[in-house]
């Protein structure tokens, strides 16, 4: 069936929204990036994107832009416009109240406080709705928001850095630095974009991270709207996973700023507060900690570990995405592996989807996803 001019143009609009709600990915949690664009005869004639919870959502600053052209106009947004009280009245009514004719959605809110519910006041105001429209692109937007509200985890990032031959320490456990400042640079992005920040005590011992978003190493580009130092105000929940008896109170983990003890210890370190969780043979169970940093709200968790706790999350299939910074180096082979996975046989191996591939700076930064159609062999 042939593409209609209507289609063609709901996917160029829905593609703005798309656009301007990547505007909020750094400071929105833990609230969806959402963004939203309003025509009236076929020209823009309002445009949103929400910037922080609390503040107003797109749909609202779009309105606002387009102030009296909103009665009859089409309003494209990228997430279904929430139905509930929140921090703020709801956008739905919002909407029906501008006397907007149309609404072109790009996913259903898999929040269950909206979960369809939002079109339905709509349609029920006698608004006319389409969609969803580029669902899988409007889905991308909000990776955790999306699996914390569907499965009840967060989004799993296992970050690692390697030297060619895939080593990430001395034997000592010396690490700093394999890859240059641009690749510890783009680590801070990665930081950014996530609620919480986990780690183990060998990472502690050797490394003493601050594990902190820095305003000063974070490079942003102008067109994404946002400061270094906006986006720093938001500082990720540190997680620090272990027992207490292998943790250095010395630590900047436990200095300034909210730090977790993910443990299964019933006693916290000074400058920490305490997560007991169960465990097995002292080591606590991910999926129970996961859940803990969902009923947190947190959407996005980033691992900046040692090889045992990476290797972990791997083995225990909880990680939804790598990222490996790869430098043209060599630390031999005493060196420490990547991640601690004691397989014997190849139809053990996990096979990976490569997703990207680009330099940064002297290094190389890949991302990759599990394929679960190829688990082994």
């Amino acid at each position: 069936m042939a593409v209609t001019h209507q289609e063609i143009f709901d996917t160029q609009m829905m593609a703005r929204a798309i656009q301007l709600a990547r505007l909020g990915r750094y400071t929105t949690m833990p609230n969806p990036s959402v963004g939203c664009v309003v025509v009236k005869d076929g020209e823009v004639v309002g445009e949103g994107w929400h910037r922080k919870a609390g503040q107003p959502h797109a749909e609202v600053l779009a309105l606002q832009q387009a102030d009296q052209q909103a009665l009859g106009a089409t309003v494209y947004v990228t997430l279904e416009p929430c139905s509930h009280h929140g921090r703020t009245p709801p956008c739905a009514a919002a909407l029906a109240e501008a006397g907007v004719a149309r609404l072109v959605y790009g996913m259903h809110d898999p929040n269950p406080q909206v979960a369809g519910k939002g079109v339905k006041y709509l349609q029920d105001t006698g608004v006319d709705i389409a969609g969803p429209v580029l669902e899988e692109q409007a889905r991308r937007l909000n990776p955790g928001f999306v699996k914390r509200h569907e499965t009840g985890l967060p989004w799993v990032t296992v970050k690692l850095a390697m030297s060619v031959d895939g080593r990430t320490a001395m034997a000592s456990g010396e690490s700093q630095w394999i890859t240059g400042p641009k690749a510890r640079s783009d680590v801070q992005r990665l930081r950014a974009l996530s609620c919480a920040i986990a780690t183990g005590s060998g990472t502690l011992i050797h490394d003493n991270p601050s594990l902190t978003v820095r305003a000063d190493a974070l490079w942003l580009a102008d067109e994404e709207q946002v400061t270094a130092e906006e986006v720093a105000a938001r500082q990720p929940l540190r997680v620090v996973v272990g027992s207490r008896a292998n943790l250095p109170e010395q630590s900047q983990l436990f200095n300034g700023g909210k730090t977790l003890l993910a443990t299964t210890d019933s006693a916290a370190v000074a400058g920490s507060e305490l997560l007991q969780l169960p465990g097995k043979q002292g080591r606590v169970d991910l999926v129970a900690l996961l859940a803990a940093l969902a009923d947190r709200d947190c959407n996005r968790v980033l691992v900046e570990a040692g090889a045992e706790l990476s290797g972990a999350f791997m083995a225990a299939g909880l990680v939804d995405e790598l990222i490996v910074y790869m430098a043209p180096t060599l630390l031999g082979s005493s060196a420490r592996p990547l991640l601690a996975l004691p397989f014997t046989e190849m139809a053990e191996q996990r096979r990976l989807k490569i997703t990207d591939i680009r330099a940064v700076g002297d290094d190389w930064r890949i991302s990759l996803v599990p394929d679960n159609d190829g688990m082994g062999g």
